[in-house]
Formats: C-alpha cells, sequence, structure tokens
C-alpha cells in the first residue's frame, strides 16, 4: 500500500502495534488481521469478520506484514476484473514490489513476480499471449481427453479396488487432474509423484516453495527444449508453433501457468464433489434419484467450495474507489473468491440451490478468465461419475467433523478423505466403467484339434417345449445416445 494515511486504522506508522491487554493485541501492525498465520487458520471466518468490520473491501496483511486490499463483496469482485483501465495484474506497480517488502525472498514470490504470461500482461501484449493459449487449447479433442480421464480413472480405482478402503485425496484426487494434464501437454513420463507434491507445495507459500517451483519449472524447459526439436501434436507443440511465436521462455512459462491453475483447481474441486456426495444424504439422493446430475453438482461445488479461495492479485492503476475504500496508485488488491460467492447481497440464503447459476468467481472473469475451466470441469465430471459408478457403495469412514484441512491464502482443500467399500475386481481401463465388469464374448470361431470328437449318444426325446419369448433389446434414446457419446463412451 502507498504511506498516505487511507486506513481505517488511521495510522501511517507499520510497526505500530496495539498494547498490551489491548482487544486488537496479537494483530498486525496498524491492528490489522494477517492472512497467515494462527489468526488464519480459519479463513472463512476471518472474511465474515473483516466483512462486518470494514464492507466488501477491508485492508489486511500479506506476509512478512506486507499490507493489501482484499475484495469481499461479489459485485465489487467483478468489477476488480472487468475494469482493465483501473486494475492490472502487473505486480510491478505495486508499491509493496517496487520498495522491496514483496521482493524475491518474499514467501508469495512465486505468486508475486511479474512473469512473462498473458495472466500478467496487458492491451496487445495481452492479446498475443492469450490468443496463443487459447489458439492451442482449442486444437484439444475434448472426446479424446474424456476418453483419457476415463482411463486415467480406471487405473487409480484398480489400485486400492481389491483393498475395500481408500484416501480419495491422496489416492485418486491428487493424481487424476495431474495424469491427464501431462497427457495434454505430452509429457505423461514427468508425471509422479514428486511433481504432484511440489506442485501443490509451491501454492502454500511454505518455506520450500520456491524450491518446488524450480522443480517444476526445470522439468518445463526441457520439455519445452524437446519440443522445439521434435513436434508433435500435444498441446506444448501447438503453442510453440503458434504464429504468435512465442519464445521458450514464454512457452515455458504459460506451461507452468496451465499446470499449475488447471492442476490446484481441479484436485480441489474433485476432492470438495466427493466429500460433498460422501457426507450430505440429500446430494446423494439427487444424483442417485437422476434429479441432479455429476456436472450440476459440480457447478453447485464451484459455489460452496472454490477450489482457489482468493487469487493474489490486482494492482491500481491509478487513484479510485472500489466499495467505498479509496484506492491509491500502486495498491495491492486479492480476488476474494471465496467471500464473493457468499456475499448476502447474492446468496441471503447460502442453503439455496445454486445449479445452472454459473454467476460465481470460481474462474475469474475480464479479460484474464480461466480460458481451459472446460477442462477442469470434464475432469471432474468423467473422474467422480466413474468412480462412483465403480464403488457404488463408496461411504466415508468416520465422522464428518473427523476430517482435516490444510488452509492457504489461495485455497483450502481437504488433507485426506478416507472411505470404505466392498472389494472390487479390477476392470480393463479401455472399458466402460460398470458396477459388474461384464466378460468378454467368446469368440466365434474356436481353434480345435484335427481328429473329430465322438458324436454324444442321442439324446431321450422329449416333449417339444416352447422357447420363452425374449425380451426385446431396449435402444437407447437419443438423449441417452448422446450423453454416451459426450462422455467418450
Amino acid at each position: 500500500m502507498t504511506s498516505e494515511s487511507h486506513f481505517p486504522a488511521g495510522t501511517d506508522d507499520r510497526t505500530l502495534a496495539p498494547p498490551p491487554g489491548c482487544p486488537a493485541h496479537g494483530l498486525g501492525p496498524g491492528g490489522l488481521h494477517r492472512l497467515y498465520g494462527p489468526e488464519a487458520d480459519d479463513l472463512g471466518d476471518l472474511y465474515e469478520k473483516l466483512r462486518q468490520e470494514h464492507g466488501a473491501v477491508a485492508p489486511v496483511l500479506l506476509h512478512n506484514d506486507v499490507p493489501i486490499w482484499v475484495v469481499l463483496g461479489h459485485a465489487e469482485n467483478l468489477h476488480l476484473v472487468s475494469t482493465p483501465t483501473h486494475f492490472s495484474r502487473d505486480s510491478r506497480l505495486w508499491k509493496a514490489v517496487q520498495d522491496g517488502t514483496a521482493g524475491p525472498d518474499h514467501p508469495l514470490a512465486p505468486h508475486i513476480a511479474w512473469q512473462p504470461i498473458c495472466s500478467h500482461a496487458e492491451g496487445d501484449e495481452h492479446l498475443r499471449l492469450r490468443g496463443a493459449v487459447i489458439g492451442a487449447m482449442s486444437t484439444i479433442n475434448h472426446r479424446t481427453i474424456r476418453r483419457h480421464i476415463n482411463r486415467a480413472t480406471q487405473l487409480l480405482v484398480n489400485r486400492f479396488c481389491e483393498k475395500g478402503r481408500a484416501d480419495l485425496v491422496s489416492q485418486f484426487a491428487e493424481h487424476l487432474p495431474m495424469a491427464v494434464l501431462c497427457e495434454i501437454l505430452g509429457m505423461p513420463d514427468e508425471y509422479d509423484d514428486r511433481l504432484v507434491q511440489a506442485t501443490r507445495d509451491l501454492l502454500r507459500g511454505t518455506e520450500t516453495a520456491i524450491a518446488s517451483n524450480e522443480y517444476v519449472m526445470n522439468i518445463l524447459i526441457r520439455h519445452t527444449a524437446r519440443r522445439r526439436v521434435e513436434t508433435t501434436g500435444d498441446f506444448t507443440s501447438v503453442l510453440i508453433n503458434h504464429p504468435a511465436q512465442l519464445t521458450d521462455d514464454e512457452v515455458s512459462q504459460h506451461l507452468r501457468l496451465v499446470l499449475l491453475a488447471a492442476y490446484e483447481a481441479t484436485a480441489n474441486l474433485l476432492a470438495n464433489v466427493l466429500r460433498v456426495v460422501l457426507t450430505d444424504p440429500r446430494f446423494r439422493a439427487q444424483l442417485n434419484g437422476g434429479q441432479m446430475t455429476v456436472p450440476q453438482a459440480v457447478e453447485q461445488s464451484l459455489w460452496d467450495e472454490p477450489p482457489f479461495s482468493a487469487v493474489l492479485g490486482y494492482f491500481a492503476k491509478q487513484d479510485t474507489e472500489l466499495g467505498g475504500r479509496e484506492i491509491r496508485r500502486g495498491d495491492g488488491l486479492i480476488l476474494g473468491i471465496a467471500p464473493g460467492n457468499i456475499d448476502p447481497k447474492v446468496r441471503p440464503d447460502l442453503k439455496a440451490n445454486m445449479m445452472g447459476n454459473r454467476a460465481h468467481l470460481a474462474f475469474g472473469g475480464g479479460p484474464h478468465e480461466c480460458p481451459g475451466q472446460d477442462i477442469g470441469r470434464a475432469i471432474a465430471d468423467v473422474g467422480v461419475e466413474a468412480l462412483l459408478i465403480r464403488l457404488p457403495d463408496v461411504e466415508l469412514e468416520g465422522d464428518e467433523d473427523e476430517l482435516r484441512w490444510r488452509s492457504s491464502m489461495s485455497s483450502r482443500h481437504l488433507v485426506e478423505l478416507p472411505v470404505y467399500f466392498a472389494p472390487q475386481a479390477p476392470q480393463d481401463v479401455e472399458e466402460v466403467p460398470s458396477i459388474s465388469p461384464v466378460p468378454r464374448p467368446r469368440p466365434s470361431l474356436e481353434v480345435t484339434t484335427d481328429e473329430p470328437a465322438a458324436a454324444p449318444a442321442p439324446a431321450p426325446v422329449a416333449s417339444p417345449v416352447l422357447p420363452a419369448t425374449p425380451e426385446p433389446v431396449r435402444r437407447l434414446g437419443a438423449w441417452q445416445r448422446f450423453l454416451r457419446w459426450w462422455r467418450g463412451y
């Protein structure tokens, strides 16, 4: 933030702390709330406290007590992302970056540092870079991808289906998105547990986040160099050969953007949808009864538990006003997705059904709206449906209250989701998932020995019995055939 006195605390001294015994004791400089540390264990409660104290836009502190605004209102967040004349994603405009308080050694440096990517660019440069990304995404065959999602789901379920128990976070939700994304990017051989762990770590702002970021970037840089020499039809090759003529650095940085955003969002979305299905009887009954489809369940989850709870950040290009607050040029702002989704002005009743309503903030909006959201939805739709078909009796092991969460400023995700079910036999990964695997039909011709078998003795003649009339085969209707085609079966 700038040095002007425009915080509600009314002080320019960022080292000033409340005296011992004061109700605000333990808060940050100026009596501001921190979005990290012990106070931020439950950011949902903190956001609501901030909404009551400050309204739609509130002053807070990031790691190392760097001041910033967090936007809590739904309308205010939409204004933030949809007004590029006032707000930019270029972090070089931020006073905290300019004065070094949010420098390269900051725990959130992987989020803050400017990169040559479309989400940080403006104007013609933004159009050039985003055009290349969208152009590469337009070549993705969604039917083929849905088949690969199904295949990857079957592979993962086969690993634990015979045991009758599993953790659907570490054994499923954390792996399915990475397996699919590595296939899309053309680097399936790079998919392993370490890549999964490094990707999650660098998004948390931990002490090892910078090292994890370097590990991921080294993989992507090597992959870009390989594809520059050996072009195929994958996303990376199309990005390299796009008329926008991206440099190797631009290509690898955009691969990082796609990998991180799509992976974290989809891993959280998978876990959230499965948790609700397992813990809310009404939710599961609607799915089983046909009143709700998996895609509708996914959309409801995007309102209630968005994969990214907040995005850092946007930066003021000029003095302006937002939510009744004076925002000065160079101020930083956080896109508050989770608090915006439960803004009482748009959701006075949080239990109301939001199916069919896509006005949530889960994928941002404006010029920087997530271009790959349909792939994330497809991974969640196909993955959840295929898993529930394979394990129709899956149940949560233990009580919902025993579930543990890991929270950071950017996201809140389950640590584990233990379940139990009747053990199932592994299935052919190329087959459509089913509750009971159907044996393959025997070939019409079978090889026999050269010598004919002895003719069987004639059976006694019995009174003729007319065969029962076979049940007519029920053909799928047009809608069912369309759904099977759309899901890649």
